[in-house]
């Protein structure tokens, strides 16, 4: 039978987010809860399966690696964005690529959804009062927490989920400013924004929320200089690629009181544990949970050669496989050009 790996379900969530009766029955399906730890690590692990679906940009999957897999003929990927899979090899290596989609029908805002969580948990300090009271305390050392009416919120990036956190923060009386780099005064005023300078955004927001895509113009946006412009006592909010801020300026200004940090991505994940962020009680922290909800995992549906019923990749995709184990067809006409490969193993 052909093996098939299903990657990085680190909340075994996959299981009962499909059926997999269909596929069960043609291949051998082996989940893999935690994550590799490193590249030869992944490489004992996979080298004997012919297909792997893997989850988000989870394992990072470079030419180095993939060379390493001499059985893989094809990747399911979860989304169109991919930054840790290098295309380029995988068409060379003959590897069929498919991806999904997910969209409208499920639940397309839950990541704004708990950007909105994270702010107000930052502002208020929920998750250190919750840690005090569960030790047997009270009031006694709880950082006072701040309202959020009539503060700036500062938006890098102001897509759809962009465009989502605005109308939370003016339903909660807050003023929205916005930059991104082709950000326009119009797009910005239907959001309910106004636009300004990446400089001012960031020296004038008493909160702020990246909602960017990583590519190669995008990464490392945030630099020390722009962190340096927050004010005392900011609220930095992040729901987008780690690789998008200079990870060792935010830890410093974190670890320094400087500002707040509510974050749900990380420059490397699963995150260290002993990753100073941890020790920072001015954090709130989540692991990278921003989309993960049942609505949402349930409605990712393969395209092209992977669109069968069970909504992972069955009948119609293994029959192609076997058919064509050394087709060589061109990746880019599977994932958007746009993608590019953007991490690796640390």
């Amino acid at each position: 039978m052909i093996g098939i790996a299903i990657l990085d379900d680190w909340q075994d969530v996959a299981r009962n987010s499909a059926d997999w009766s269909l596929l069960a029955a043609r291949a051998d399906l082996t989940f893999f809860a935690n994550a590799f730890k490193t590249e030869d690590e992944a490489a004992a692990a996979l080298a004997d399966f012919e297909i792997l679906l893997t989850m988000r940009e989870r394992t990072a999957f470079p030419e180095t690696l993939l060379r390493r897999l001499p059985k893989l003929r094809m990747i399911g990927i979860t989304g169109a964005h991919v930054a840790t899979l290098d295309l380029a090899a995988c068409s060379r290596q003959g590897v069929i690529v498919c991806n999904t989609t997910g969209g409208v029908g499920g639940a397309p805002f839950a990541t704004a959804e708990l950007a909105l969580g994270l702010l107000i948990s930052a502002a208020r300090a929920i998750p250190v009062s919750d840690a005090t009271l569960r030790a047997g305390g009270f009031q006694c050392g709880l950082p006072v927490g701040v309202s959020l009416a009539g503060k700036t919120l500062g938006i890098v990036g102001l897509g759809r989920l962009g465009s989502r956190m605005a109308r939370y923060a003016a339903a909660l009386d807050m003023k929205v400013i916005a930059w991104s780099p082709n950000l326009t005064e119009s797009k910005a005023q239907e959001a309910g924004a106004r636009l300004v300078g990446k400089s001012d955004l960031m020296a004038e927001s008493d909160a702020i929320s990246l909602h960017m895509v990583l590519s190669p113009r995008s990464h490392g946006i945030i630099g020390a200089e722009e962190i340096g412009r927050m004010k005392k006592g900011a609220i930095w909010i992040s729901m987008s690629r780690g690789l998008l801020i200079d990870a060792d300026a935010l830890v410093a200004a974190v670890r320094s009181g400087h500002i707040i940090a509510a974050l749900d991505v990380y420059d490397k994940e699963p995150l260290p544990p002993d990753h100073p962020l941890r020790a920072c009680r001015n954090s709130v922290l989540t692991p990278h949970i921003g989309y993960g909800v049942p609505r949402r995992l349930r409605a990712f549906k393969l395209r092209r050669e992977c669109s069968p019923p069970n909504k992972v990749c069955a009948a119609r995709a293994l029959e192609s496989f076997r058919l064509r184990t050394t087709a060589s067809r061109r990746v880019a006409d599977r994932v958007p050009a746009r993608v590019r490969m953007r991490a690796a193993f640390a």
